[in-house]
């Protein structure tokens, strides 16, 4: 007997199975050895069981050059489709380095816009798994243009739909400029990196002796230049950080996040009301009052490790998702600068496209000084910042804590730049400047001509502090709303998010804001 012909199904069945191969058994088990998933392992820790579906699953390059003629690997180097995580929809792209190095190329790249122009349409997360070593060489111009029509459609998604970018093995040159345009970005400690120029080029043209962990691993990217939000020690770990996100954001800018059932009891916290050191120079850790106002570990730092000064994150409060903006008065004391203006300005835009409520901790004594901070721009720096809260069309509550000084005072949301609810703790010291700076201006001459200049300061500062360092005169202006106790913010909180739930705020028509970058 002769052998038996290869039906269609056949036929279809055989290549289902090649193309889940991927690179092939010896590719895959490389990719193993350095502590790495594969493409669709990755994509079946991210998804619910049993709800993806591929799409362009034989689909093979076109470039003929270099011997690629030789070479027919199904899906070309990325996997693409949609499933759901928590049972709402997204869609996800997976590149798989174990297929010519999960380089870019025509085909690869319209897989990626495919499932990119499905998610604007349908209204959902989009989620890129980027484990590259680039652009196709042998593809040349084509691989290249592929790249601009994903970094064309993360514009034309951005604000719309959440886009997240999980760094998952290298990611250089042109292929950054996605996840630079995504909402949100996960690295794994020690076996991802991203970079414009790697080190062989820097060597080159600078001398700089580097290696491509400290020039774009994640601990870079996560301490200094603020690249990355979130860095994890295991690739299951990050793919982990990326659901927890989701869950805190809605499908689209059209939704409001999931709202999670809630019973509420006592709100009352009574920890709160000693929580500031009677020393008002004595530092506190914002993140200890974060986690009495929120719901129960539920609050999620991104960031966390660039600018520290500021702390930004989502948690819930009575089951509301909400974005909340810090400042920490345990590192650098709080005080705004160029890199704490930056992260804070971004994440309150992310929320505010969102329509994620925005809860601000203030405690400031002011804006870094000094030359570095000039030099470098801390005026649009700041300005961002104070613009992305203007901008801002979601329920806005500040509670300030502690110190309110100076022009730091109207850029932490307060009331004359849109805050639907100012609250105060008594501990409030809301002034141009602190009363010992202030009185030295005031009161200079009287300071200089007494027989005691340093009793007649202590005098003139208590003075001034009786006047002004509190929150009481704000109050009377109405740029407070109420001083309440420490311990009754959460509740007042729930109360005012409940109340604000259905805020409408219609801005001016404009073809766009302009932003001052």
């Amino acid at each position: 007997m002769g052998n038996k012909q290869e039906t269609p199904t056949d036929r279809l069945k055989n290549m289902r199975a090649e193309a889940l191969l991927g690179g092939g058994e010896k590719r895959i088990e490389a990719q193993h050895a350095k502590g790495k998933l594969t493409a669709r392992e990755r994509i079946s820790l991210l998804v619910d069981p049993g709800t993806f579906e591929e799409l362009g699953m034989l689909v093979t390059h076109r470039s003929t050059n270099f011997g690629l003629d030789k070479q027919k690997f199904l899906g070309d180097g990325v996997v693409t489709g949609y499933g759901k995580v928590n049972g709402r929809l997204i869609y996800v792209f997976s590149q798989d380095f174990t297929v010519l190095g999960g380089s870019l190329a025509e085909a690869h790249a319209e897989k990626i816009c495919k499932i990119m122009d499905l998610a604007l349409e349908n209204g959902a997360p989009v989620v890129g798994l980027n484990d590259s070593g680039g652009a196709r060489i042998q593809e040349g111009v084509v691989s290249l243009g592929g790249y601009a029509d994903i970094f064309h459609r993360n514009v034309q998604a951005s604000g719309v739909v959440p886009q997240l970018s999980l760094i998952l093995g290298p990611c250089a040159g042109g292929a950054v400029y996605s996840p630079a345009l995504t909402d949100f970005t996960f690295m794994v400690e020690g076996s991802s990196y991203m970079f414009v120029t790697g080190p062989n080029v820097v060597k080159t043209v600078t001398h700089e002796e580097v290696t491509s962990e400290e020039l774009g691993g994640a601990k870079a990217h996560a301490t200094k230049s603020g690249v990355t939000h979130f860095t994890a020690p295991h690739e299951a770990a990050a793919i982990d950080q990326a659901k927890k996100i989701l869950s805190f954001l809605p499908q689209n800018c059209e939704e409001n996040a999931m709202l999670l059932p809630y019973v509420s009891t006592s709100e009352k916290r009574e920890k709160l009301d000693s929580i500031i050191p009677e020393n008002a120079q004595q530092p506190y850790d914002v993140r200890e009052v974060i986690s009495e106002l929120a719901d129960e570990h539920t609050f999620l730092e991104v960031q966390k490790d660039y600018a520290e000064n500021i702390v930004v994150g989502f948690a819930r409060l009575g089951g509301r998702s909400i974005g909340i903006v810090a400042n920490q008065p345990a590192f650098l004391a709080g005080v705004l600068d160029i890199h704490a203006s930056r992260k804070a300005a971004r994440f309150v835009r992310t929320c505010d496209a969102f329509n994620v409520p925005l809860l601000v901790l203030e405690d400031v004594p002011g804006f870094l000084p000094g030359t570095d901070q000039e030099w470098n721009g801390i005026i649009t720096n700041g300005a961002k910042l104070l613009y992305a809260f203007s901008e801002a069309t979601v329920p806005r509550i500040t509670v300030i804590t502690r110190k309110a000084y100076g022009g730091a005072y109207d850029v932490m949301n307060s009331r004359n730049i849109g805050a639907d609810m100012v609250y105060s703790w008594p501990t409030a010291e809301i002034a141009v400047m602190g009363a010992k700076g202030a009185a030295e201006i005031i009161f200079r001459k009287e300071i200089s001509g007494s027989a005691d200049p340093a009793a007649k300061l202590v005098e003139k500062e208590a003075e001034y502090a009786e006047l002004f360092a509190n929150p009481y005169n704000a109050a009377g202006r109405g740029y407070v709303d109420e001083v309440i106790t420490p311990s009754d913010t959460r509740d007042k909180l729930i109360r005012a998010y409940e109340m604000l739930k259905n805020k409408v705020k219609n801005t001016p028509r404009k073809k766009h804001s302009n932003i001052p970058l």
